[in-house]
């Protein structure tokens, strides 16, 4: 369907700036106050993240008209999920008193690199653009 291709391609792109830019404390003073100030807030991370999700996971079920099932949309698919549940963990990271070590090592270091799941969100986004027809984008 092309409404999931679109937010596909929407989501992945916001979600991965997101995850590039908002949390670096190494920007100067100048590239900070350009970042509008509402992708700092929880409750657009949280709502980010459960949208990137859920449209992860659908771009799994539907494929576009003459496109393969699931593996289709593969890597935009699982940059999505990866995103938002990146998203979602800083969300339950904040609220919870749990602790991080007892994670799976798979998942710990998926949430500890924000910014190579943010560039992989960006770059599934930008190929998926590009190259809408391409087995696995």
């Amino acid at each position: 369907m092309l409404q999931f291709y679109f937010l596909s391609v929407l989501l992945n792109a916001i979600t991965g700036l997101v995850l590039i830019f908002v949390d670096r404390d190494d920007l100067d003073v100048d590239t900070q106050n350009k970042i509008p100030p509402f992708a700092r807030d929880e409750t657009f991370r949280l709502v980010l993240g459960i949208m990137t999700s859920v449209t992860g996971f659908f771009k799994l079920l539907t494929a576009v008209r003459g496109d393969v099932p699931v593996v289709g949309d593969l890597i935009p698919a699982i940059a999505g999920l990866a995103g938002g549940f990146t998203l979602l963990y800083e969300f339950y990271q904040t609220r919870s008193t749990a602790d991080e070590d007892t994670l799976p090592p798979v998942i710990q270091r998926i949430v500890t690199s924000k910014r190579y799941v943010g560039l992989g969100c960006v770059a599934a986004s930008a190929l998926h653009f590009l190259f809408p027809t391409i087995l696995f984008l």
